[in-house]
């Protein structure tokens, strides 16, 4: 099915005032098993050096959920944020803006031409490669961009069941990846090959993980699929079952798995 739709519809009933949009992302923030990894790893990432002035790239920022944690755990660091989406990137900045951080800016850019060189310490990418054919030349652009010793942070889904695809008859559960999932050892080869030399890359979206991403994400996007009018239905649904996600994605970030759908990637340059 179409995501685009269903995430632009969301993005235009929580854009309404910064009330509603700050509200959003906190809903996210607690539903999305993929941002407790990502906030996870930010966090210790962030260690000594709040004080500092850093630099930070968000390469895919959609919503714009990761710049706003990020620009809310340091007033000193600088955050570019770029996507493909026009709408997303004005509304964003207008969001930014009304809530007074003046040093986050987004811009419109496709990942598979942006470059800065010896800009950034941080790379954010957070679900965005399995959408970018050029993966590549995305991996060797931010390589570029990174400064020495930079890091870049990726969260994706793996070949281990990832966009819900369980084997080869099965198509993803968004249309709009070019890719199913990634195999933990061709990921790393990719961004080795871009010329980071140090790579850990480990599965999330283990099993607790699986049966969250179902409950909260699977199935009511299904529902909005048929009908937005399951919208109305959506805070008694997530009223039963947002607890049992609670408990699911605490279990899955404090946990390693042998194999799971999603993968946390940190390459270092």
């Amino acid at each position: 099915m179409q995501y685009d739709p269903i995430k632009r519809a969301l993005g235009e009933a929580f854009n309404k005032t910064p009330f509603l949009r700050r509200l959003f992302y906190h809903l996210l923030d607690l539903l999305l098993l993929r941002t407790w990894h990502v906030h996870k790893e930010l966090r210790a990432w962030a260690q000594g050096k709040r004080s500092k002035a850093i630099s930070i790239l968000d390469a895919g920022s959609g919503y714009g959920q990761y710049t706003y944690y990020l620009s809310g755990m340091s007033s000193n660091w600088q955050i570019l944020a770029v996507d493909v989406k026009e709408e997303q990137i004005a509304d964003s900045n207008q969001f930014f803006q009304q809530i007074g951080r003046p040093k986050v800016h987004f811009t419109v850019a496709d990942l598979v031409t942006f470059q800065q060189p010896e800009t950034f310490d941080l790379a954010l990418s957070v679900d965005v490669m399995e959408h970018i054919l050029e993966d590549v030349e995305v991996f060797k652009n931010i390589y570029a961009s990174l400064k020495k010793g930079g890091m870049l942070l990726i969260s994706t889904p793996s070949d281990q069941g990832g966009s819900d695809v369980h084997d080869n008859d099965e198509s993803s559960f968004i249309e709009e990846h070019v890719r199913d999932g990634y195999n933990i050892n061709e990921i790393a080869d990719k961004l080795k090959i871009a010329g980071f030399t140090q790579v850990q890359a480990r599965y999330s979206y283990g099993k607790p993980g699986q049966v969250s991403w179902r409950l909260s994400m699977k199935y009511p996007i299904l529902l909005l699929g048929k009908s937005k009018a399951f919208f109305l239905l959506l805070p008694f649904y997530y009223l039963i079952t947002f607890p049992f996600c609670l408990i699911l994605n605490w279990l899955d970030t404090n946990n390693k798995h042998a194999s799971g759908t999603g993968l946390i990637v940190k390459a270092w340059k």
